[in-house]
């Protein structure tokens, strides 16, 4: 059976990022988690991080089109 949860350490390593900068993704709501446990342990669905990261390439490609580097390249 396929994991069905991260811990954030998981979380951060995957997105090659530091264990802060993955809680407070958590803690903003940003990145939908659930706390577990009598001390509160975050996980991430494994659904909800590739649903993450989806949603920041389309808010890249977003940005990049609303902000060219440069103007256009000509061939």
């Amino acid at each position: 059976m396929a994991q069905r949860f991260l811990q954030l350490a998981e979380v951060s390593e995957i997105l090659n990022i530091s264990a802060a900068q993955a809680y407070a993704l958590v803690r903003s709501g940003e990145l939908p988690a659930i706390k577990i446990g009598g001390r509160g342990q975050w996980r991430v669905e494994v659904t909800e991080l590739e649903n993450y990261i989806q949603r920041m390439y389309t808010e890249t490609r977003s940005f990049v089109q609303a902000h060219p580097f440069g103007g256009t390249v000509e061939d």
